[in-house]
């Protein structure tokens, strides 16, 4: 987002969480369903979202457009974090379209922190996207954008619902409708560090030839958060083809000190 675009977002997103502290956490989810509602209304009608995002408009005329739109069919409390989103400065629709989605998503985050399930939330989300990603024809129907994107997000509905919290379900029905704008993969991944960053945690992704056991991932948990001055959070991914020791990727700083990149290292240097 532009410099406009954040603070208008920024704006939005103080008010939520304004809301959320009053209003707890079932009424929280409640907001997070009509914003991600009112994203998705955006997302079909680009005509509401230019004249939302429009800024030969005072912000007011915008926010009572959107109100006489909207009133009586969403939630007192989400109109008038509609309203706000409406009245900021918005570089581009585009721009204000991510700002709700991003916003819907605040609110599921902050629901899931109300009910003490939100670590529970980003580990659920990344072990989804490791089942995915292991399973080639899993992952080609959740990716496969000939079929409708309803039909893709009931499939994960169907795999989750009952298994994982109800958070987790509409984040990652999210990611299959394309976060941000981003592939599945890619957009699971970013759910799962903005509720790390919730946390004020870091997401640190290991990956290493066999399973750690709890002490050595707590173990590396701590020399990690050492390291970077802030809580961080592991993620493991086992793959065999490391054959041992363990890589790991913090933000852009990446540690691999695998058997797998040291074999290739020497087969580069004897080809040299």
């Amino acid at each position: 987002m532009q410099a406009a675009s954040r603070e208008s977002y920024t704006a939005a997103r103080a008010a939520l969480e304004a809301s959320a502290r009053g209003a707890g956490a079932a009424a929280t989810a409640v907001t997070a369903q009509e914003l991600l509602a009112f994203a998705d209304l955006l997302g079909r009608e680009p005509r509401l979202r230019r004249a939302l995002s429009d800024p030969s408009r005072p912000g007011e005329q915008r926010a009572e457009l959107v109100g006489s739109l909207l009133s009586g069919k969403i939630s007192a409390g989400t109109l008038e974090l509609v309203k706000v989103l409406a009245s900021g400065r918005w570089s581009a629709a585009a721009e204000l379209l991510d700002g709700a989605e991003r916003l819907g998503v605040d609110a599921l985050l902050a629901s899931a922190e109300l009910s003490g399930d939100l670590s529970e939330v980003e580990d659920e989300l990344f072990r989804f996207g490791q089942i995915v990603a292991g399973s080639p024809e899993l992952a080609a129907s959740i990716g496969e954008f000939t079929v409708p994107v309803t039909k893709r997000a009931e499939l994960v509905r169907g795999l989750l619902d009952g298994k994982a919290k109800p958070a987790t379900v509409s984040l990652a029905e999210l990611a299959v409708r394309g976060f941000g704008g981003r592939s599945f993969g890619n957009g699971l991944t970013r759910l799962v560090e903005l509720a790390a960053e919730r946390r004020e945690a870091q997401v640190a992704y290991v990956t290493v030839a066999q399973a750690l056991t709890e002490a050595e991932e707590a173990r590396l948990a701590s020399s990690l958060s050492a390291i970077y001055g802030r809580q961080v959070s592991v993620k493991v991914t086992v793959d065999p083809a490391v054959l041992g020791g363990l890589s790991v990727k913090v933000g852009s700083d990446l540690y691999d000190g695998t058997i797998a990149r040291r074999l290739a290292a020497v087969r580069n240097a004897l080809a040299g």
